[in-house]
């Protein structure tokens, strides 16, 4: 893990990377993702062998369903690449956060971690945020599991409570999540996030005063829609004020100072009270971020039950596609200069917008196979399936029709997979080898029975 650090130079504000020992024990992602035996991107991984993601050995099991196509994506850190749209947008957001609060010294008071591995425990993802045991986020369907105790982060909040409770207060946490999805020009099974904490003690909120021990921060009340039970109002209100006028001017920072925004209820199990904020762009609200009070619980359980913060997370594509208008989430994972060069600039805060490259046309064939006896898949198992053989050749896969045979009472499902790949024309011709695997794959892996 590095932490990034701010020094002010010549009146601009420079990153320099620091590595404190406090984080030695908390192991930095490698370059690369290897597997064991020396897979192809569309292998399949199956239980009881032996995989290595990002230098560290697992033991696959019955929960396994990651996919060799999906692990080529680990270590490809697309955040720290220089000159790449997220990288712009990592930085813009870390300078405005080093600028907006400052130490005593004019020293930033927030560090930064961007390497930090990919693969957590489930109390780590899950337990550790108060997520209930029963609580959907925790299914199969919704995560990538590389075992029954390990799976790729699903939320970079993982590492929220191992940080806290390592002593810091005020951190910034960038990197790559993994989500089972659908398949569309928004959604990709890979994107990154940025998750902000911020920690105040009684100083922080009240100011230095002679006689401290008047001030309180908690009591023992009731929860209500609007507060923790052991917050004083008062003091919520300073904390959500400076999290709203934080996130507020994060927003304009980067999407201008006329921006429409606004601020909706929310619920996460590890915040309350919590918020979405929406801004206005090209007429559509669009959702940015969600934060909230981080629950008492939490604090107290990493040692850190005299102080009271909060916390927000953000999804850096959603950014960059909005801000630079990038039609198709795939396009960050291109290799093509045609895209890449155009965000050769130096300064993060360049105002640009993204030139279409050569538009492809698409390919579409339909798939339609019969549901097993039992009438059981999984969408997002096709989904996988899908990606794992087609990879980015692939732009978007949707349910056309469904049907139940009104005597044997079987089910199919018609779905619709359209191909186009981002740095090349692809033919009919290479579609249909393409979609013959998937239907010889979809047999084998799935049950189902092809129409």
């Amino acid at each position: 893990m590095c932490s990034l650090s701010g020094r002010q130079r010549g009146g601009k504000m420079v990153l320099q990377i620091l590595r404190p020992p406090l984080l030695k024990h908390l192991q930095t992602a490698s370059l690369t993702c290897v597997v064991s035996r020396n897979y192809s991107a569309k292998a399949t991984i199956k239980q009881g062998e032996q995989v290595t993601i990002a230098g560290r050995e697992y033991l696959t099991d019955q929960m396994t369903n990651v996919t060799s196509h999906l692990l080529s994506h680990v270590g490809r850190n697309l955040h720290l690449q220089k000159y790449h749209p997220l990288n712009h947008i990592s930085q813009r957001i870390v300078q405005y956060m080093y600028q907006k609060y400052v130490s005593s010294r004019g020293n930033p008071l927030f560090s930064v971690h961007n390497q930090i591995h990919p693969v957590v425990t489930t109390w780590q993802n899950f337990d550790s945020l108060l997520i209930p045991k029963d609580h959907v986020s925790r299914q199969k369907s919704d995560n990538y599991y590389v075992n029954k105790e390990n799976l790729l982060r699903a939320h970079t909040s993982a590492h929220q409570c191992e940080l806290i409770g390592m002593g810091f207060d005020n951190f910034l946490v960038i990197g790559d999540v993994y989500r089972r999805d659908e398949i569309d020009a928004s959604h990709y099974p890979v994107f990154h996030q940025v998750e902000g904490v911020r920690l105040c003690t009684k100083r922080d909120i009240f100011g230095s005063h002679q006689n401290m021990d008047s001030f309180r921060m908690f009591e023992n009340g009731e929860r209500t829609r609007q507060k923790q039970g052991v917050h004083i109002a008062q003091v919520l209100q300073l904390l959500e004020s400076d999290l709203k006028s934080c996130l507020l001017g994060l927003a304009t920072t980067l999407f201008g100072q006329d921006v429409e925004a606004r601020w909706v209820d929310a619920y996460f199990p590890f915040t309350h009270p919590s918020w979405e904020l929406e801004v206005k762009i090209n007429n559509d609200w669009v959702e940015l971020l969600g934060c909230g009070i981080i629950e008492q619980e939490i604090l107290s359980n990493t040692g850190a039950q005299d102080k009271i913060g909060w916390a927000f997370g953000l999804g850096l594509e959603r950014w960059a596609m909005k801000l630079y208008s990038i039609p198709d989430i795939r396009l960050f994972w291109s290799t093509d200069s045609g895209f890449l060069s155009q965000f050769q600039f130096d300064d993060p805060a360049t105002n640009f917008k993204y030139q279409a490259i050569s538009k492809y046309p698409q390919c579409s064939n339909d798939i339609s196979f019969w549901l097993p006896s039992d009438g059981h898949c999984d969408s997002k198992d096709f989904f996988d399936l899908v990606r794992t053989v087609g990879g980015d050749s692939v732009e978007q896969v949707y349910l056309i029709d469904t049907y139940t045979h009104p005597k044997k009472k079987s089910t199919s499902c018609c779905y619709r997979i359209v191909y186009r790949h981002m740095e090349k024309v692809i033919t009919q011709e290479e579609v249909n080898i393409i979609h013959k695997r998937i239907e010889e794959k979809a047999t084998a892996d799935l049950g189902v029975t092809m129409r």
